[in-house]
């Protein structure tokens, strides 16, 4: 069901990217609309990883360096039959995680020092089944897919408020023009379209985090080690929110702007109270 649901908000967020085109610039902004998504798409699915762990600064470690998470990660893709990805520590007292990489062959798992240092072994082995689901259902390419498309509308969406200022739609002809929605069009373009952009996006990853969190739950067989570590890296969250963009909190298992109370209205992550509740319901 919820593979249904994500394809149907794919769909549906193509059609707006290419439909916003259309509107822009008639058929050759439908085209060019679909050309951005899809040159964004290739450097993102082959680029995206090594960009975001540089981001936050990421240190690859080894079974040396860190024997209890490697450890843990090692058992637990014994498990679920999965490559060994390759582990990063964030240098950060904040609590968080993420998993990034274009497929299991080609994965990371990222976890805060801060985590590492806080949570116990059970609820650290939950976060990580979390991270893994993540890679086993390819998550980290939807979502990579999700976000490029949508950052392609709001830039098409850019572009219309710009052309509205200097004299209107470059590819519409007169025909078109003469039809009376250039206002209206305009209105979408600039307002309308990045918010149902947002809002598909937002749906499309909460449907994500809350498989993300039953085949974690199910890898590890203790929903209730992700539940309390859910509930501790929420409280963290709050006290001392990571400092993350919000192109990339997606990512992450909770939301690390969750202390920044505009950007946590448009959380990419479902609420962390229904996400324990159907946890401790799994128990």
């Amino acid at each position: 069901m919820n593979y249904f649901k994500t394809t149907i908000l794919l769909i549906a967020l193509t059609l707006l990217l290419v439909w916003v085109g259309s509107m822009f610039g008639g058929r050759q902004g439908a085209v060019f609309a679909f050309a951005i998504a899809m040159g964004m798409n290739f450097f993102s699915y082959w680029f995206s990883d090594k960009i975001v762990l540089k981001m936050y600064g990421a240190k690859e470690v080894s079974d040396q360096e860190s024997p209890a998470y490697h450890g843990i990660v090692k058992e637990l893709v014994d498990r679920a039959g999965l490559p060994m990805p390759r582990t990063y520590i964030i240098p950060t007292q904040a609590m968080n995680a993420f998993a990034t990489g274009r497929n299991p062959g080609h994965a990371a798992v990222a976890v805060t020092e801060g985590m590492l240092n806080s949570l116990s072994r059970e609820e650290l082995r939950g976060v990580l089944g979390h991270e893994l689901a993540h890679v086993r259902n390819r998550d980290i390419l939807i979502s990579t897919i999700v976000a490029t498309i949508a950052g392609a509308v709001m830039m098409l969406a850019n572009m219309a408020r710009w052309a509205s200022i200097f004299g209107g739609y470059g590819g519409r002809n007169d025909e078109e023009e003469g039809s009376g929605g250039g206002g209206f069009a305009i209105l979408f373009l600039a307002i309308l379209a990045p918010i149902a952009a947002l809002l598909i996006q937002m749906a499309i990853s909460r449907s994500r985090e809350y498989a993300a969190d039953k085949g974690g739950a199910q890898l590890t067989g203790s929903p209730l080690g992700l539940a309390s570590a859910l509930e501790k890296l929420q409280q963290a969250a709050m006290v001392r929110p990571m400092d993350a963009g919000q192109t990339t909190a997606h990512l992450f298992i909770v939301n690390p702007l969750s202390g920044r109370s505009f950007a946590a209205i448009f959380s990419t992550h479902p609420p962390i109270e229904e996400r324990i509740k159907r946890l401790r319901a799994m128990a």
